[in-house]
């Protein structure tokens, strides 16, 4: 409530004698009100009445941290079908460390489906807008989850309005083609940054699928200036390979674990060229008010890496991540 006034951008009161526009008086179990003009008093009741509502519909003054979870008995995991952290049937892996989670906080655990577009204000109360590794604020919205949990990349603009896990899965960004494409894919060396310099030389004027608001926005990885012709996809990500083998265009963008999902799902149709970024991280992201939740995840989720139990979900769920990311794998 604090901040409301700030938020929605009106002016500081005035407590000068001039701006006493209302005066209650309850005398009698009446009340008297006496206002300098009828538009003026209207202004600030509906001022008041825009104020009150925010409020309650932004939940941002119930933010929950771990306390008040363990008392309202709930646990709300906000997710979005993709890949195979959430799969849209009941299960992934994402789906079952929340699970496992929310059990060991003694609580229950609640799926919330959300989407890219509205998953950071589904959140946080405040929707906002990604401008490459910056953000524009938009309207206050009702908060709906505890926390996100989908294979979100930590990128730059997220960390701006969320608290990220410690990593909890690899990724990297790919260039990938149709089999019958020309290109060939690149031969690995030991320097990330040369090879995607050498994948980057190969994409000029040629046609690529990438998607705003994700880790697959080529504004994070400068790919303006390939000159590439970039095709936004409006669909979601699991639909991105799809649109690929439908020849919506030569190249696409994909990200590790949609590749992975993909690489297994169409055999022989689809190959890596190489990479477009560094090895990223993914995590689960919380409000920046939740610190105490985030210690209990971070907690969680060391225990049940040191006990074996997140290498085994996360073998079922991508059995060939280890392989491609050895290092990773071999820490837990």
């Amino acid at each position: 409530m604090l901040n409301l006034r700030k938020r929605l951008k009106l002016p500081e009161k005035d407590t000068s004698k001039e701006s006493s526009i209302v005066v209650v008086e309850a005398k009698g179990g009446t009340m008297n009100k006496h206002c300098a003009t009828r538009k003026k008093c209207y202004r600030l009741f509906s001022i008041l009445a825009i104020v009150l509502n925010i409020s309650l519909m932004s939940g941002s003054v119930f933010a929950q941290d771990l306390k008040d979870i363990k008392q309202s008995g709930f646990l709300r995991h906000l997710g979005i079908p993709y890949a195979n952290f959430v799969t849209g049937s009941g299960d992934g892996m994402d789906i079952e460390i929340i699970r496992l989670f929310a059990r060991h906080l003694g609580v229950q655990y609640q799926y919330v489906m959300t989407d890219w577009d509205n998953a950071i204000g589904d959140l946080t109360g405040q929707k906002v807008v990604p401008k490459a590794s910056d953000i524009e604020v938009m309207e206050i919205v009702p908060i709906k989850g505890d926390l996100i949990a989908n294979g979100m990349t930590v990128l730059p603009w997220r960390q701006k309005v969320v608290t990220f896990s410690n990593s909890t899965f690899p990724n990297q960004v790919w260039l990938v083609a149709r089999s019958d494409s020309p290109l060939k894919p690149i031969t690995p060396s030991k320097n990330t940054g040369k090879d995607i310099k050498a994948v980057k030389a190969l994409i000029a004027k040629r046609s690529v699928l990438c998607k705003t608001g994700t880790c697959l926005d080529p504004s994070l990885y400068d790919l303006q200036a390939t000159k590439a012709h970039l095709e936004y996809f409006e669909g979601s990500l699991n639909e991105i390979a799809p649109a690929l083998l439908n020849k919506k265009a030569e190249l696409s963008l994909l990200d590790v674990p949609d590749a992975l999902v993909a690489l297994q799902k169409w055999p022989g149709k689809i190959k890596v060229i190489g990479p477009i970024s560094d090895i990223q991280d993914m995590a689960v992201a919380f409000r920046r008010d939740s610190p105490e939740l985030v210690e209990a995840f971070n907690k969680f989720l060391e225990k049940i890496k040191k006990d074996g139990t997140y290498r085994k979900i996360a073998d079922k769920y991508y059995p060939f991540a280890a392989d491609y990311y050895p290092a990773f794998f071999k820490e837990r």
